[in-house]
């Protein structure tokens, strides 16, 4: 075990990862992950990281995740106190572009970061844009398509981006859900996307339903929030030009529910 005092941050299997196994998941860009917010030991929505790491698993690398492994590597880089962000990568460092269909062993690349701090972040700026992840129900390392619209709405002076699909029906965010409020209920996309582990919390906390939403639809809604396991829940204040309030009640009350679920322990 490693000393409590003073965690590696990125470990493979358990030790510290070297640059050569790094440079395999850079180059080939092939795999999954789940990232969860560790609060004193504790993980909101554990067993839906852990029942999505073991599903891509079986999509991605056609291989069974043992579930009590990633919780114990997953205990070695965090502190007995405070919070931290964890990110659970799974990839074969042996396959290759060239081998890419070989029988795979997966692998488990645990990193931790410090976590931000308590306050609700700034609402969101985003834009909207055509595009569809490849397999978008699997939380793949390739962001590629994500971040290259990410960064162009960025420097077009937005926050994010926000995809929809062909018939301009909204999907999900770059790295989040999004939900709407109307008639103090929460309505969520209905369009192939991520289910999130944040979202799918919510929706046993709270009333919802499920809907298509276009972007010309949105203006019907009284507000907009993003969901992640990072930063929790979080206010949209603009879509395109479109203009939600920065607060609303059910915004508030949804991140009051979410910060009071006590989570479980690695």
């Amino acid at each position: 075990m490693a000393d409590q005092g003073a965690p590696s941050t990125a470990e493979l299997n358990g030790r510290p990862v070297t640059p050569a196994e790094l440079r395999a998941l850079a180059l080939t860009g092939y795999g999954h992950f789940t990232t969860m917010l560790v609060e004193d030991g504790r993980v909101r929505g554990l067993p839906l990281h852990l029942e999505r790491l073991a599903r891509d698993c079986r999509t991605v690398f056609e291989a069974e995740l043992d579930q009590a492994r990633v919780r114990e590597l997953a205990r070695r880089v965090v502190p007995a106190e405070g919070a931290v962000v964890v990110r659970v990568t799974v990839f074969d460092p042996a396959l290759d572009i060239g081998t890419i269909g070989r029988p795979a062993e997966p692998q488990l690349l645990v990193t931790a970061r410090p976590a931000g701090g308590p306050a609700p972040l700034p609402p969101l700026r985003v834009r909207s844009v055509r595009y569809r992840r490849e397999l978008p129900a699997v939380k793949s390392v390739g962001l590629f398509g994500s971040l290259w619209h990410r960064r162009e709405a960025q420097r077009a002076g937005f926050d994010d981006v926000l995809f929809v699909d062909g018939e301009r029906g909204i999907s999900e965010g770059g790295t989040w859900n999004i939900g709407f409020v109307r008639d103090r209920k929460v309505v969520w996309p209905e369009a192939e996307h991520l289910a999130g582990t944040t979202m799918e919390l919510l929706q046993g906390l709270y009333p919802c339903r499920s809907e298509r939403v276009g972007v010309a639809e949105a203006a019907g809604f009284e507000a907009a929030f993003a969901t992640n396991a990072a930063s929790g829940v979080r206010a949209v204040g603009a879509l395109d030009g479109l203009v939600f309030p920065a607060e609303h009640p059910v915004i508030g009350e949804l991140r009051a529910l979410y910060t009071a679920l006590p989570g479980d322990r690695l």
